[in-house]
Parts: C-alpha cells; structure tokens; sequence
C-alpha cells in the first residue's frame, strides 16, 4: 500500500492593500479618474463609488446642503486631477431642464466598509 502525502497549503487573509481600505481609513482626495460612481445618501451625505470596488464617503461639513437630498444629483469642478475635501459641489434641479442650485463644500473621504458579496441562489 502506497501513501500519498500532499503538501498543506495554508490559506491566508489578503493584505489591507489587496483588501481595499479598513473602514474608517480617512483621505483628503479622490482621483477623479478612479471615480466610478456617486450616491447621494442624504443631504449631508455622499457615496463615491471607485473604480477598485472601495466606497469612499463625504459628510458636508456645512451641514445639509439645501435640495440635494430631494434631488440627488450634483455636479462638480476641478482643474487638478482629484477631487478633494473643500472642493464645491453644486446641487442640479430638475425643474423642466437641469438648473443649478445651492453650491456646498465637500469634507473628507471616509472608506465604508465593503458590502459582503451576494450569495448564489439555485
């Protein structure tokens, strides 16, 4: 009778880096080209989707900014290639075309932690 041994293989927890960011790590700017998506969860609170699957959140530091949680959308300038804390968003109304509205600053980015991945149903 033969025996087979086979090597255990030991199977490890992927580093932070491969991981995506802890939650709770904090960044003063995104690189807009990293920018996949945005959800405004409310109107102080804003989701930045990246490109590598990590959420990046933005609490407005002036409080509420007026009509972006009714209205949801925004938009935003920059002449550098991220987009940071300070920067001013500017809330889009719908009132028959898109008008612009109140103009709010953008606070720091705060990593969310990553959704548990959808399990497969039969």
């Amino acid at each position: 009778m033969r025996l087979l041994l086979l090597p255990l293989l030991l199977i490890t927890a992927l580093p932070a880096s491969a991981a995506g960011p802890a939650p709770g790590t904090i960044k003063a700017c995104l690189p807009l080209a990293q920018i996949r998506g945005t959800k405004v969860v409310d109107g102080q609170t804003i989701d930045f989707s990246l490109r590598d699957g990590s959420v990046w959140r933005s609490r407005l530091p002036g409080g509420e900014c007026a009509q972006l949680g009714f209205e949801k959308a925004f938009s935003y300038e920059t002449a550098m290639s991220q987009l940071c804390k300070q920067d001013v968003i500017t809330v889009l109304q719908n009132m028959g075309g898109l008008m612009r509205g109140a103009r709010c600053g953008l606070g720091e980015f705060v990593a969310q932690a990553r959704p548990a991945p959808a399990k497969a149903t039969r």
